[in-house]
């Protein structure tokens, strides 16, 4: 994944006018602001079919939420196609905490339960006991290392046995029926490897910006970061409507 050499990130702005002028849904009126949103939204992410061509390449996609909830975007990649090279530099442009989202069916598979019993976490994140991959791994944490416990992970031979607790990848255990139950990245990542027929796991880690605090990387950051890698950017909204109008997946 080469840079882009420039950024041609243009947004069309909408008129007043013209907003006014197509204001009539269905008998009710839209405020212009409210069009005005949809119309810039409408551009602003990259649609669904080439996110998931990306996806099954083994590209990261750029998973946005809503801005009413974390209002962050996560990177996320099929943990099944990860390198080393690509772990490396997932985890230089993020948080660094990377995360794999598996189904519940298969972390009880792996005898991986959930870290705590009473979950307190905001958005009731469903984290495990972290993980690592005991063959051909030194401590665990390097972008080598990572890599390799993702695809263990992935792997429907791995047994609970290959894996020490605790360890350095943190399985997140997704909500049965994916985005149309649960709106969180989690269930996004789970889902974007059922939509392009890969193992279900998925890594996932929050974009940061590259500042002197490492302070959260939220919308307009995230499009510039998609634009300059070339990247594709899509919404959890995005991905519901998508299952919504042409679901094939089976829970």
């Amino acid at each position: 994944m080469a840079p882009i050499a420039s950024i041609t990130a243009a947004i069309s702005a909408t008129s007043y006018n013209a907003v006014q002028a197509s204001l009539q849904t269905n008998g009710k009126s839209m405020h212009p602001q409210a069009q005005v949103t949809a119309d810039l939204d409408e551009d602003y992410f990259d649609p669904v079919e080439d996110a998931l061509d990306a996806f099954k390449r083994g590209e990261f996609l750029v998973v946005m939420d809503d801005h009413t909830r974390e209002n962050e975007g996560d990177l996320i990649c099929a943990a099944s196609l990860v390198t080393t090279e690509k772990m490396a530099w997932f985890i230089k442009h993020t948080s660094g905490y990377v995360c794999i989202a598996m189904p519940g069916d298969r972390l009880e598979e792996l005898e991986l339960p959930l870290m705590v019993p009473n979950n307190e976490e905001k958005h009731k994140t469903a984290y495990t006991i972290t993980v690592d991959y005991k063959y051909g791994t030194s401590t665990g944490i390097s972008a080598q290392d990572r890599a390799l416990t993702a695809r263990k992970l992935a792997s429907p031979q791995s047994r609970p046995s290959d894996f020490n607790r605790p360890g350095h990848l943190c399985p997140l255990r997704a909500r049965e029926g994916g985005v149309l139950a649960r709106r969180g990245h989690t269930e996004a990542g789970v889902d974007l490897c059922r939509l392009t027929s890969l193992p279900d796991a998925a890594l996932l880690c929050e974009l940061v910006n590259d500042d002197e605090q490492g302070t959260m990387s939220r919308r307009d950051d995230c499009r510039a970061f998609a634009d300059k890698w070339g990247l594709k950017m899509i919404s959890i909204e995005q991905l519901a409507k998508y299952r919504q109008s042409f679901d094939k997946i089976h829970y």
